[in-house]
């Protein structure tokens, strides 16, 4: 019933968008959250979805390669594209509809799968405080975002995962492939072989093993938006035929917010579509595969007159963030730094970790959200080894009462010889 249902559902988005089933009569309905739902899950690819090989191939010459392809087109044209009767296109239809319908799995499943292979469930960081807390590391199935200014240890932290993810299981690791998607040029093959040998030197003693580690973590460079999404539409093939158990996008901001000028009419409704198209692709891939997905964002600054402005000099300004509690300085302007890309996005992701100064010295890790852990502080370092926690026994939990989305995030003091805050002000008056 559901498969017919949401077909003529996706008939209709294809004839006009929600111009027939707005989310207004979806809402009414109640069916608007499994319908995307469902659209999500329709990103398979037909290979995927039960249908023979030779069909498969057929369809992919016409460019149907995804059930939701598939489902886009009308009985006739399916008929004139696959070659077959009325009667097995409609058997046709209800195998891709039932392939990508949502399933429902008791607690009770999700448990027992996770204790027979532990490996699905979390990526341990090897930081054994933030494991403790994140109950055993990375989420498996979920996408988390790293977030943080300039120079606080985000793409160091996206190369440690990378490495350990090739790991064997008996030393913590997946013991599979990575695709990195570096847009900012920021990946660097000489810091991940030093960390390699200094975090683990007996395994990678061999120069063997630092052979076959590299030529696992496969890097695309895409700096545009477009080329951004194509690559995320290709993974799932990817993902399949090497092996893939980590996806890490770095950084998912940086084209975004350089391509998108929310100051001109409609740029700020296109860049929610592709950031929720994009989220939605790798919500489906982290599900269907059970694999942690990361994606570092960025900085920017709201200041009480409404006015969005980048805290990182590089990046083009954002007014699609939020802030509340603002502090203020001596001259009463009030400034906030928080993630780039609003609060939307931030309900995109399943976990926020945020990598912060505390002064020019002192880095802070702060579980910002998480599903099953608190809110928590942890200082850190960064070595020739990688991100390695500091002594915990000076350090507390806290609360701040604000939301993920809204959570201060504290900037380098030494370049402004003052407060983050007081810094923050006067950054802003040099760019208005």
């Amino acid at each position: 019933m559901w498969a017919n249902a949401f077909r003529s559902l996706f008939l209709a988005d294809a004839d006009g968008g929600h111009q027939k089933f707005g989310s207004r009569s979806l809402a009414f309905c109640g069916t608007e959250v499994l319908f995307f739902e469902y659209k999500k899950m329709a990103s398979k690819k037909l290979r995927r979805a039960g249908l023979p090989q030779d069909l498969c191939e057929r369809l992919s010459r016409h460019q149907i390669t995804t059930c939701q392809d598939f489902l886009c087109l009308s009985l006739l044209e399916l008929m004139k594209v696959t070659g077959q009767s009325y009667q097995n296109v409609q058997k046709l239809l209800h195998t891709v509809s039932q392939s990508c319908a949502p399933r429902m799995q008791t607690v009770y499943e999700m448990k027992i799968k996770r204790a027979i292979d532990p490996t699905s469930a979390f990526l341990s960081t090897t930081l054994e405080d933030l494991d403790k807390i994140l109950h055993g590391g990375i989420a498996c199935g979920s996408l988390t975002e790293v977030t943080g200014p300039s120079g606080c240890g985000k793409t160091q932290f996206c190369i440690m995962l990378s490495l350990l993810t090739t790991l064997p299981s008996s030393m913590g690791g997946l013991d599979g492939a990575v695709i990195y998607i570096d847009t900012e040029s920021a990946f660097s093959a000489e810091r991940l072989i030093e960390m390699a040998q200094h975090r683990f030197p007996h395994y990678f003693a061999t120069k063997e093993k630092l052979i076959s580690m590299p030529s696992r973590i496969h890097i695309y460079r895409e700096l545009t938006c477009d080329s951004v999404l194509k690559r995320i539409e290709s993974l799932e093939e990817e993902i399949i035929s090497k092996n893939v158990r980590l996806v890490v996008i770095d950084s998912i901001a940086s084209v975004v917010r350089k391509e998108f000028d929310t100051k001109l009419q409609g740029n700020l409704w296109k860049r929610s579509n592709l950031l929720a198209r994009e989220a939605s692709i790798l919500k489906y891939l982290a599900e269907e595969f059970s694999i942690p997905v990361i994606l570092t964002n960025q900085i920017t600054t709201w200041l009480s007159d409404g006015l969005a402005v980048q805290a990182d000099p590089l990046s083009p300004p954002d007014e699609f963030s939020l802030s509340e509690g603002c502090s203020k300085n001596g001259d009463g302007e009030s400034g906030y730094v928080t993630a780039a890309l609003g609060n939307t996005w931030s309900h995109s992701v399943n976990t926020r970790l945020i990598l912060q100064y505390l002064d020019s010295q002192t880095r802070q890790l702060l579980i910002a959200k998480s599903p099953v852990a608190p809110f928590t502080s942890f200082l850190y370092k960064i070595e020739n080894s990688g991100l390695v926690l500091q002594d915990q026994k000076d350090q507390s939990h806290f609360w701040e009462e604000t939301s993920p989305a809204l959570q201060a995030i504290k900037v380098r003091t030494d370049a402004f010889n003052n407060e983050p805050e007081m810094a923050l002000s006067s950054f802003t008056r040099e760019i208005l």
